[in-house]
């Protein structure tokens, strides 16, 4: 299936999935002239930049400055022009003025590939500390506890719990800096729900599809959409591919995804007509990638940062009830020994041992969150979010490997069993 190219992007079909590529490097000088222009540096004094970093859709910068603190240059892909740059830049404010969760400040941006570095780029505060995950094996329990009750402390702060000002919103959607805001690196107060920028949304050639963008109305709205891209991806394999297996795989999460679909207004019940579709729940911003290499640490194991909030969105306050990725997986109550494991290398993050000890913190420091966000939050939708978190986590899963056991689940709840969504339960 052709894929559609954007300015210094190309998407790339591989095996499981659609990648992007730069079909063009950004320039280091250019980066440089950026940077003294903005900070306005003088030519006789220094400004390195040095490549530092790279994620799915971007490429990150260190700029050193004679007696300054380093800065980030993270230059990106134009995924979805001019939104995805924008939507962080409102959400890192928001966060910054609105809670306590420390995050990079912003100097300056573009949200536009029609400047010296010919991509969209934002340049923002280096935050001390390193990724949790290199510190999280010599950290303590107690230390770990103490890291936990504080992200739990994150997302209550979040979803408005201290009554911080406009910390709610009634829209499902990223948030974006209104037109009319005259300084929009400075101003957080004017930011709202706006196009929901998500990787489903603009993946491969999803940014052409004809769907509605947000701010959506309604958890069944944005459910309903999710649902509509999936069908809509699976509708153009079957027009274009010959192969045989491409083409039974699309037909089978098709009809999956239709009986997901069946699903959504079981679950959100009192939204029957378009004309009734009221807001009918408050949105929270909601970091949906929480692991620990997004959280950065010092050496005592205490957060000094969390990063990437790119693609991060307010959503309905139930998603709250979901535990950040760091304390997901199986649940194992039984303490393992390392004596027991034989030869197996302690530190070895394929060891048996490894895996088994990061399954036994996961489970208790679960409780540890769950316990301390209640206490800060008494209201947390805890038990009640359970039908929509499990509708929302089978959509997520069901275009891929796992399409026929979320296949499996939805018919036993459309006839009327209620059992959990539980991705590591075969039946």
């Amino acid at each position: 299936m052709a894929l559609p190219e954007q300015d210094g992007l190309r998407w790339k079909d591989t095996l499981f999935d659609v990648v992007p590529e730069w079909t063009r490097e950004p320039s280091v000088e250019a980066i440089e002239k950026v940077c003294r222009q903005q900070l306005s540096i003088p030519p006789d004094e220094s400004c390195e930049v040095v490549f530092f970093a790279s994620g799915l859709f971007n490429k990150l910068y260190k700029i050193r400055r004679a007696n300054s603190d380093s800065l980030v240059m993270r230059v990106t892909l134009p995924v979805y022009p001019h939104h995805k740059t924008r939507a962080e830049v409102a959400t890192l404010r928001w966060v910054r003025d609105n809670t306590s969760i420390p995050v990079p400040e912003i100097f300056a941006f573009d949200n536009t590939n029609n400047n010296e570095i010919g991509f969209e780029w934002i340049l923002m505060e280096l935050i001390p500390g390193a990724p949790a995950h290199t510190r999280w094996w010599d950290m303590s329990m107690e230390q770990k506890v103490a890291f936990t009750k504080q992200m739990a402390k994150f997302q209550a702060e979040l979803c408005g719990s201290f009554q911080k000002a406009d910390s709610l919103f009634r829209n499902i959607g990223t948030l974006d800096i209104c037109s009319t805001t005259p300084d929009p690196v400075k101003d957080s107060k004017a930011v709202a729900p706006g196009l929901l920028v998500s990787h489903e949304f603009f993946m491969g050639d999803h940014l052409h599809y004809d769907i509605p963008r947000g701010p959506f109305r309604s958890s069944h709205d944005w459910l309903r959409t999710k649902l509509d891209i999936i069908l809509r991806h699976q509708t153009a394999v079957l027009n274009s591919s010959e192969d045989e297996d491409e083409r039974e795989d699309a037909e089978d999460i098709s009809a999956v995804a239709s009986k997901l679909l069946a699903l959504v207004p079981k679950v959100f019940a009192h939204l029957q007509t378009l004309e009734e579709r009221e807001p009918e729940t408050t949105a929270a911003v909601y970091h949906h990638d929480l692991h620990l290499n997004n959280i950065l640490v010092d050496e005592h194991g205490e957060i000094t940062g969390v990063l990437d909030w790119e693609c991060v969105s307010a959503l309905p306050i139930w998603m709250s009830a979901k535990v950040p990725k760091y304390l997901e997986g199986p649940v194992r109550e039984e303490e393992p020994h390392r004596e027991t494991y034989g030869d197996l290398e302690e530190r070895g993050e394929d060891s048996l041992y490894f895996i088994h000890r990061m399954e036994y913190e996961a489970t208790y420091l679960r409780e540890v969150y769950k316990a301390r966000l209640k206490e800060l939050w008494p209201g947390w939708p805890l038990e009640e979010g359970h039908a929509e978190i499990d509708l929302f986590e089978a959509i997520e899963h069901c275009d891929g490997i796992f399409s026929k056991r979320v296949g499996r689940w939805a018919d036993r709840v459309l006839d009327g069993d209620m059992v959990r969504f539980d991705i590591s339960n075969s039946t």
